[in-house]
């Protein structure tokens, strides 16, 4: 879905004010970010593709659920008082009056001395007040001998007891899970109204990068971003887009850039970000017309990263190194797309651990360490920390916010935020 932001709004003016060259704390980093976001466009779509989907409108139920009184199990639908005295002893014999297998109704009333064969979701016939497990009966040729007592609407499930009409089932702005999907349908809804979802252009920029399955040359390396990236945009919501690889040429930077703005609603970048030389993301949107609003964020992985602009959409620009380039996203571009889709939550799921050893951050910026939280709770890191060193993030599910020179000692409690 192509959707054309404002040509403006209180981050990004028409005069191009000089970006922000100071060093953002991540929370006012992601407050600009998410104030840069235009607000979501509906579209009505069909139930059976509507998971994952951002909910765009409150809906509220348009029938009861239960939408009739109906039994609990499979068993005799009775008057409560009549069987009051049953037992194993003294069974109560009730005349069988008819069967309502589930989809049927009884027609008449339940009469004084007789019981009605009923199963899982059967209506419940009129006049009666109960269920007698069929396991508490005994058939007798035309009686059934109830041989165990029971209480008045035991066994029963009530209309409306689950949802009344009119009781809002789910919220705008919530994420369409199967659970919720099933509700709809429970309901009888056949579609509902979602956001759109952003085609995000995704870019990796480096001379030295190669794709793989190709022969590497000396000096070169295969390139991994672009997939990692694209997956966790599917799981925020997004529909990737993957480009070619871009070598470190400020022409060919500004015109694969130009191209993924003209296809895409959004636009993710890994490399080319830094201070280096051989760095043209920023002078490329700039050149292009568009802006750089800042581009370095006080956390560690991935302190270059760049909010930009450029023909009306959004530009995120993430470091080259793979581990700097996956925190990034998760804890300022996935908020984003989220927020695109008018989400109400925004923040990665968190969970409550303790740590198996100690974690230590001697640096000057808060340090989002890969870990592993195991079934039972405890945490450990993933291994080595540095931004490049992959087989720990292979290894990790989630994040620990470590604060600058904070070491947290072995068996602390904390939340680590998960993204697997």
């Amino acid at each position: 879905m192509i959707h054309e932001q404002p040509a403006a709004n209180s981050l990004f003016q028409a005069d191009r004010n000089p970006h922000d060259s100071r060093m953002l704390e991540f929370e006012e980093a992601l407050k600009r970010i998410l104030e840069a976001v235009p607000a979501p466009v509906s579209e009505r779509v069909a139930l059976a593709e509507a998971h994952g989907r951002v909910l765009t409108e409150q809906v509220l139920a348009p029938i009861d659920l239960p939408g009739f009184d109906n039994s609990a199990m499979d068993g005799y639908a009775v008057r409560a008082a009549e069987v009051a005295l049953a037992g194993r002893a003294s069974p109560v014999r009730l005349r069988l009056a008819g069967r309502v297998e589930a989809g049927q109704t009884f027609a008449g009333e339940l009469a004084s001395g007789t019981c009605v064969r009923i199963f899982t979701g059967s209506p419940l016939p009129p006049g009666a007040d109960a269920v007698v497990m069929q396991e508490d009966t005994e058939p007798e040729q035309s009686e059934i001998l109830i041989q165990e007592a029971v209480k008045p609407w035991e066994n029963i499930r009530f209309r409306g007891e689950d949802v009344k009409c009119g009781a809002p089932l789910i919220a705008s702005g919530e994420i369409l899970t199967a659970g919720r999907l099933g509700l709809l349908a429970a309901v009888g809804s056949s579609h509902v109204l979602v956001s759109g979802q952003p085609v995000v252009g995704v870019l990796a920029t480096g001379s030295e990068l190669k794709e793989p399955g190709k022969p590497l040359e000396p000096g070169q390396i295969y390139e991994s971003n672009r997939i990692a990236l694209a997956e966790l945009t599917r799981r925020a919501g997004g529909k990737p887009k993957i480009f070619p690889l871009i070598p470190d040429v400020l022409a060919e930077t500004r015109a694969a850039l130009a191209d993924a703005f003209n296809q895409c609603d959004m636009v993710v970048t890994s490399g080319g970000v830094s201070v280096g030389e051989m760095d043209f993301v920023k002078r490329a949107v700039e050149e292009s017309g568009g802006d750089v609003q800042f581009w370095k964020v006080a956390i560690k992985p991935g302190r270059p990263f760049v909010l930009g602009r450029c023909q009306g959409k959004l530009l995120f620009g993430l470091p080259g190194n793979p581990v700097s380039a996956l925190v990034t996203f998760l804890l300022l571009v996935r908020p984003a797309l989220l927020g695109w889709q008018g989400a109400r939550e925004l923040r990665l799921p968190f969970h409550n651990g303790k740590l198996a050893e100690a974690l230590a951050n001697p640096g000057e910026r808060r340090h989002f360490m890969r870990v592993k939280m195991m079934a039972d709770g405890s945490i450990c890191s993933a291994g080595i920390q540095a931004s490049h060193v992959l087989s720990a993030t292979a290894a990790a599910n989630g994040l620990v916010d470590v604060p600058p020179r904070t070491t947290l000692p072995q068996g602390s409690s904390v939340q680590v935020w998960r993204w697997d």
